[in-house]
């Protein structure tokens, strides 16, 4: 059982929010859809849709295979290369980062490094608009909320950006579950990333310009040409994260006004208009959605970016069967992951400083600071392994590449064992492995408050007279006493 429960949210409440953030999101990418990429201020009142028919969004679409990631393979086996597999899968979409990190993963190149090789779009939107699923799933616990949506993000943005935004736009909106108060919800948001990020910068700057006094498209200016050198255009994701920021403030708590507000910043509106209608329809649960907006959309999902013709019978029609199923895998997700929020048939109790507890809980970015480029992580149970290459992952003729590996033991509460590790080198004709060590001591932890226990050494492998396409090399560790070799594979392209 899980102790120390700090907050106890009702279920019909609760999930009075999490249909609310639905609707909201499908309000806000219909009315935002019609004007993205518009680059000028724009004069947007209201619908220009037909009613009762909502636009197809990949904001949302994304999101309805996430729901299924979770459901076949359960919370504790997501991560950005299980996520990876359900991309190749299941999302048809070619475009941008999502091509890409499909394209890098169909070569063999495994998340992280999907997002990071060769691609310009890391510090774009596709990230950080597909948050609701994890916020929903991890209300009050927006690190949890911020671990899951790096592990989506690093799939197509790498250690970019992107990347961070997710992590802040779901911590935000995790908290918004029992944070009334917006800006301590930023905040906390605020809490999950490093501050010397892009994204952060924008956000406080933003803040700072609404707390100022400055016009609301004034600010929107400012913050277009403090972005201006990132190079993705009208989809870079630390102005447009923050025009969602920008509407929610200068909204002041009304719904409509703080959604059109972000949408007549222009650029991504679909995006910034459906996080907009998300975290507010969090905050405020169905009363805050305007029922004449509500009845113009309706219930109905429509899809673009699924592939249903696999998994039509997976995929929720509806926003009130999506609720449903995920409120459903809310406990699960809660429990495995050990937080201290649980949902129930009695009254919701949440304490007067959860503010504070929240943000003290989140790392200041050091989790989300730490992704390296051109990493791996490989989870095998009582231990972890990160590869980290010193570059990219291309090799010439007579090239090199540098390895680090961190081995960690995963036991700190339940063992105290300590492993005796042997490593060996699996390489391509020609390639040989120079340096590092083939025997390592993996040492215990001595107490649960000791820093990690773990062990390092660096490789460099060299490539021969002759280089394939795709070189794979594989790290082999076998622990002494234990019954799992670990096989790592490193993918190295010619």
């Amino acid at each position: 059982m899980q102790n120390n429960i700090t907050v106890k949210l009702n279920f019909e409440q609760f999930r009075d929010k999490v249909y609310a953030c639905w609707l909201g999101k499908n309000i806000g990418g219909t009315m935002g859809g019609p004007f993205e990429g518009k680059r000028q201020i724009l004069d947007v009142k209201g619908f220009t849709t037909e009613s009762g028919v909502p636009l197809p969004n990949d904001d949302l679409d994304l999101q309805l295979v996430w729901l299924h990631a979770v459901e076949q393979i359960g919370p504790l086996a997501i991560n950005c290369m299980t996520l990876g597999e359900f991309w190749l899968s299941f999302i048809p979409p070619h475009w941008n980062e999502y091509g890409i990190g499909k394209a890098n993963m169909r070569r063999g190149l495994i998340p992280p490094l999907s997002g990071d090789y060769q691609n310009d779009w890391q510090h774009s939107n596709g990230a950080w608009i597909r948050t609701e699923i994890w916020a929903s799933m991890a209300p009050a616990s927006p690190a949890l909320a911020a671990k899951y949506a790096v592990e989506d993000a690093k799939v197509d943005h790498g250690a970019g950006e992107g990347t961070y935004a997710a992590a802040f736009v779901a911590a935000m909106q995790s908290a918004a579950f029992v944070v009334g108060d917006l800006r301590r919800c930023i905040e906390i948001g605020l809490g999950t990333v490093p501050a010397d990020c892009r994204l952060a910068d924008s956000i406080r700057f933003t803040v700072e310009c609404y707390d100022k006094g400055v016009p609301a498209m004034e600010a929107r200016n400012r913050i277009q040409q403090r972005n201006a050198d990132i190079g993705t255009g009208w989809f870079e994701a630390p102005s447009n994260v923050a025009y969602a920021v920008l509407g929610m403030l200068y909204g002041e708590g009304d719904f409509k006004k703080s959604m059109i507000t972000a949408i007549n910043c222009g650029d991504d509106t679909d995006c910034t208009a459906a996080t907009v209608g998300a975290t507010l329809g969090i905050l405020g649960g169905t009363a805050a959605i305007p029922t004449d907006w509500r009845t113009h959309i309706g219930d109905d999902i429509v899809t673009i970016s699924v592939n249903r013709g696999d998994i039509c019978r997976k995929i929720p029609a509806t926003c009130t069967e999506l609720t449903d199923r995920v409120v459903a895998q809310t406990p699960h997700v809660l429990f495995a992951n050990h937080a201290e929020t649980v949902i129930t048939d009695g009254a919701t109790e949440i304490p007067a400083d959860i503010g504070d507890t929240l943000l003290a809980a989140c790392d200041h970015g050091a989790a989300v600071g730490a992704i390296k480029p051109y990493s791996m992580h490989f989870d095998f149970t009582f231990i972890s392994v990160d590869i980290a290459l010193d570059h990219s992952p291309d090799i010439a003729p007579n090239g090199e590449c540098g390895v680090h590996v961190t081995c960690t033991n995963n036991w700190r509460v339940y063992d105290k064992s300590q492993y005796n590790l042997t490593l060996r080198w699996l390489l391509p004709e020609g390639f040989t492995v120079e340096g590092g060590r083939q025997t390592l001591h993996l040492p215990r932890y001595s107490s649960s408050h000791s820093p990690k226990a773990n062990c390092m050494t660096d490789f460099v492998i060299r490539a021969g007279e002759r280089v394939a396409p795709l070189n794979r090399c594989v790290l082999e560790i076998v622990g002494e006493g234990r019954m799992t070799p670990m096989y790592i594979p490193v993918l190295l392209l010619g």
